[in-house]
C-alpha cells in the first residue's frame, strides 16, 4: 500500500537524562532530587539507581552510532539542569556544557537532529531544598537556565520543549509520593506547584527566543491521556472526546488543566470549579505569560481506555476484558487506537501541528542462545500503533514526527531496570548495547519509505 507518511515525516527515538547518562556526581555535577530519592531504601525496585544508569555519560559515542545504525533522523534527549547548574542557579559548571557541547556536535555530524527537553524530572536538589516547584521564584530559575542553555547551545540546536509530562511529575512526586521528591501534599499546595511550573514554562519560551541565535521551534511535551470511543458512532466519539479533556476527579493527571493554558489561555472552567476551595491567587499577567506562541504540540501517548455514550450521552469508561493484551510495565494496555484518537482529539482542540514524542512498549526481553534479541512482541506492538497513527495523517491530522521510547534500555524511575523499553539491548551490569530485532524492524519500516503491512486492527 502507499505510506500515508509524508517524505519529510520525522522519526526518532528518545531519552531522558537521569535514565540513561549515570555519571551521577562526575565532572562537577550536582545532585537531582532523583539522586536523592532513589538512595533512599524501599524508593525504588531492587534499590536502583541512575549513579550509573546505562553510563551512556562516557558511552555517548556508541549510543549515536546505534542512531546511526537504525537511520533515525532525530534524536530527543534532555539536559541534566545539576549536571549544567550543581546548585540550580548561580555557578555554571563548564564539564557539564562540554559534555552537551560535544554530543550536539556529534549528533549534527551524523546528521541526526537533536531535539531537548530541558527538564525531564531531574531538579537541582539544592532548589528542592528552597522549596522546588512551590517557591514563587521556581519560574525565574528555569527561565534562568533557559537562557543559559539557549546562549550555549542554540547556535547550534533548533528544536527544544521546556519540560516534559508536568501531568506525571507533579502527580506521582507531589500527590502520591512515589516518585521524587516523594511528597503527599495539600491539593492547595500541588496546585501552587502545578501553576508555577506552568509560568516557569511560559518563562522558558521567552528565554529560549530571547537568546537563542537559530531561530527556535518549541512545545512542551505533554503526557497524553488519551481515550478511545467504544465505536465509530457519533455518540460515543463525543463522549470520548469530551471524556479526555474534562476535569471530574482531583488528579494532576489531566489533559486540559495544563493544555489549555498553554493554547487557550486559561484553566478550563469544569476544573476552575472542582478545584475552586484550593487554588492559588493568579497575577493579572500569568495566563498571558503561560500562553506563549507555540510551534507545535509534543504529546507522549501510551495507552488509554475506551469511552462509550451512556442513556444521557454522559461518558461511561469501560473496563478491559479479561485477556486484553497488555505489555510488561505496570500491566500497560496494549490499545492502538490512541494514536489515533489521541491526536485527532488533541488537533480538533488546539489546531497546532503534533509529534508524538514518546510511544512504545516494556517487554521482558533477554538475550537468546543465538546472542540476539528477539522481541516480536514489540515489532506487532509498533505495527499496530503506527497502523493507527497513519490513519491519522492520511484523515488530515496535521503530525510531523514520531520518537519511539526509548533508544536503550535504562533505569525506568522506579522501576528500575525492571522495565525495558529499548530498541537497544543494555546488558546490566556491563552496558554492552546490542540492538533488539525492533531496532531492525524499525531501520526496515524507515528505509522503506514507512509502508505499512498489516490492516487496522
Amino acid at each position: 500500500m502507499s505510506s500515508p507518511f509524508p517524505a519529510e515525516f520525522l522519526w526518532g527515538a528518545a531519552t531522558a537524562a537521569y535514565q540513561i547518562e549515570g555519571g551521577a556526581a562526575a565532572d562537577g555535577k550536582g545532585p537531582s532530587i532523583w539522586d536523592i530519592f532513589a538512595a533512599q531504601p524501599g524508593k525504588t525496585w531492587r534499590h536502583q539507581t541512575g549513579a550509573i544508569a546505562t553510563d551512556h555519560y562516557h558511552r555517548w559515542q556508541e549510543d549515536i552510532a546505534l542512531l546511526q545504525e537504525i537511520g533515525l533522523h532525530a534524536y530527543r534527549l534532555s539536559l541534566s539542569w545539576p549536571r549544567i547548574l550543581p546548585q540550580g542557579s548561580g555557578a555554571v559548571n563548564q564539564r557539564g556544557v562540554d559534555f552537551y557541547d560535544r554530543l550536539i556536535d556529534a549528533l549534527l555530524s551524523a546528521g541526526i537532529e537533536p531535539y531537548i527537553t530541558l527538564y525531564h524530572w531531574d531538579l537541582p536538589h539544592a532548589l528542592h531544598l528552597r522549596g522546588g516547584w512551590l517557591n514563587a521564584e521556581s519560574p525565574a530559575w528555569f527561565a534562568d537556565y533557559a537562557r543559559l542553555a539557549a546562549e550555549h547551545f542554540g547556535d547550534r540546536v533548533r528544536n527544544w520543549m521546556t519540560f516534559n509530562e508536568p501531568q506525571i511529575f507533579i502527580q506521582a512526586g507531589y500527590v502520591t509520593g512515589v516518585h521524587a521528591p516523594g511528597l503527599i501534599l495539600p491539593a492547595a499546595e500541588v496546585l501552587l506547584a502545578a501553576h508555577h511550573v506552568l509560568l516557569a514554562h511560559g518563562m522558558g519560551v521567552q528565554s529560549l527566543r530571547a537568546h537563542s541565535r537559530l531561530l527556535p521551534r518549541i512545545g512542551m511535551a505533554s503526557c497524553g491521556i488519551p481515550v478511545t470511543p467504544a465505536s465509530d458512532s457519533s455518540a460515543d466519539v463525543e463522549a470520548a472526546r469530551r471524556h479526555m479533556f474534562e476535569n471530574r476527579t482531583f488528579t494532576m493527571e489531566s489533559n486540559s488543566w495544563w493544555l489549555d493554558p498553554l493554547f487557550k489561555g486559561g484553566y478550563p472552567d469544569d476544573g476552575l470549579k472542582l478545584y475552586e476551595k484550593h487554588l492559588p491567587l493568579f497575577g493579572a499577567g500569568d495566563f498571558a505569560l503561560i500562553a506563549q506562541p507555540l510551534d507545535f504540540f509534543a504529546v507522549n501517548f501510551y495507552f488509554g481506555p475506551a469511552v462509550r455514550a451512556g442513556a444521557d450521552g454522559t461518558p461511561e469508561r469501560l473496563d478491559y476484558p479479561m485477556g486484553y493484551p497488555q505489555t510488561g510495565f505496570s500491566d500497560w494496555p496494549v490499545t492502538p487506537g490512541v494514536l489515533y484518537w489521541g491526536p485527532r482529539f488533541c488537533y480538533e482542540r488546539y489546531g497546532v501541528p503534533i509529534y508524538i514524542t514518546e510511544n512504545g512498549c516494556s517487554n521482558p526481553d533477554r538475550i537468546s542462545l543465538d546472542g540476539k534479541v528477539h522481541d516480536p512482541q514489540r515489532i506487532d506492538f509498533m505495527q499496530r500503533y503506527l497502523n493507527e497513527l497513519g490513519r491519522a495523517i492520511a484523515d488530515g491530522i496535521d503530525i510531523r514526527g514520531y520518537f519511539y521510547w526509548s533508544l536503550l534500555d535504562n533505569i525506568e524511575w522506579a522501576e528500575g531496570v525492571k522495565a525495558r523499553f529499548g530498541l537497544a539491548f543494555v546488558d546490566f551490569p556491563g552496558g554492552r548495547r546490542l540492538l533488539k530485532d525492533s531496532a531492525h524492524w524499525y531501520k526496515a519500516f524507515i528505509a522503506g519509505g514507512a509502508r505499512l503491512n498489516i490492516g487496522r486492527p
